[in-house]
């Protein structure tokens, strides 16, 4: 089983693998070079990673692992969600139609992969798996959408979270322990 979830979707919705962000550029390598489609996975499926990431956190998160059929995109951005579509939107040249169905899509299928990984219904389980996928989830995120700020969750734009090498993997991990 795959245990990147930024992976698990890519593969589950048939997508070409994501790149990830350069530290020093906060931009995707190539991004000019991505298709229109490419680049809408490229900046969907991070952003409603992140937007799960930062739900799961609250009180409310434990709603992902629960049998409630929702309109997730709604749900996890909290009536923010026509910000961040529209900004999705931006950056792969989509229309916000477009963007705010493959963002549902994605978000269904994250649902499903966070259920089938956590069994019960266990908030701190929920916190604990999540903010595992941190890492990978942050690392595949274009700060030029600003996702951050509209999540009120200004470390998700950061430049450390998409560092690589061997101390920033170090330091990511004891980040994933505590």
């Amino acid at each position: 089983m795959v245990t990147n979830i930024v992976e698990a979707i890519q593969q589950k919705l048939g997508y070409a693998p994501l790149q990830k962000v350069d530290a020093n550029s906060q931009e995707i390598k190539g991004v000019n070079k991505l298709s229109p489609e490419q680049k809408l996975h490229q900046a969907a499926v991070p952003a409603v990673l992140a937007a799960i990431l930062k739900y799961s956190d609250g009180t409310e998160g434990i709603n992902i692992l629960k049998n409630e059929q929702r309109a997730w995109v709604n749900t996890i951005y909290s009536g923010r969600q026509e910000d961040v579509i529209r900004k999705v939107a931006e950056y792969s040249g989509a229309t916000p139609e477009t963007a705010a169905h493959e963002m549902e899509r994605i978000c269904d299928e994250a649902v499903n992969f966070v259920r089938d990984s956590i069994k019960t219904p266990d908030p701190e389980k929920l916190r604990s798996f999540m903010n595992s996928q941190r890492h990978n989830i942050l690392s595949h995120l274009p700060a030029a959408m600003k996702v951050g700020d509209v999540l009120n969750e200004e470390t998700f734009d950061d430049r450390t979270n998409k560092m690589e090498g061997p101390v920033s993997g170090f330091l990511h991990r004891i980040e994933n322990i505590i």
